[in-house]
């Protein structure tokens, strides 16, 4: 379905890249509904559920302000998400060893268990972008970071 019959729009776009812009923001909108429904029978926000991916990804313990810096959602508390987390037994914090400010964090037991089981839902996440072939998706991909180019 293209943009325009997406949103109703009954005027034409300014210019393509207006087009485009809106387009993005609509399909990320689309991306993240369909990523939620995939993660809400776990009990965790898409956001908590970024936290413990970087957690497992980082394969040790790591402060916050490290994960605010890897996370995909960049607005995201990360010191009150972290604590939610840590309340659902998916995550451990200690004292920073070496700064006593700081904070450490691990996933838990639980917390590799939920994303093992998370894991497992990758095929069905991979079927939200079945419609490009991998050369297009890489293509899109290439764009999306010329996009950000500095």
């Amino acid at each position: 379905m293209k943009i325009e019959e997406a949103i109703n729009q009954t005027k034409p776009f300014r210019n393509d890249r207006h087009r485009a812009m809106v387009n993005l923001i609509y399909t990320h909108n689309w991306m993240v509904d369909q990523l939620r429904a995939k993660i809400k029978p776990y009990g965790i926000t898409m956001q908590q559920y970024n936290v413990l991916r970087v957690l497992r990804g980082a394969g040790e313990p790591i402060s916050t302000s490290v994960i605010r810096e890897r996370l995909l959602d960049k607005m995201a508390d990360t010191s009150r998400m972290v604590h939610r987390l840590a309340q659902k037994g998916l995550v451990v914090r200690r004292e920073c060893a070496h700064d006593k400010r700081l904070v450490d964090v691990s996933l838990s037991d639980e917390g590799y268990a939920m994303l093992d089981q998370l894991d497992i839902l990758h095929t069905e996440m991979d079927r939200i972008c079945e419609a490009l072939t991998e050369k297009e998706a890489a293509q899109l991909s290439d764009l999306l970071d010329k996009l950000r180019a500095d």
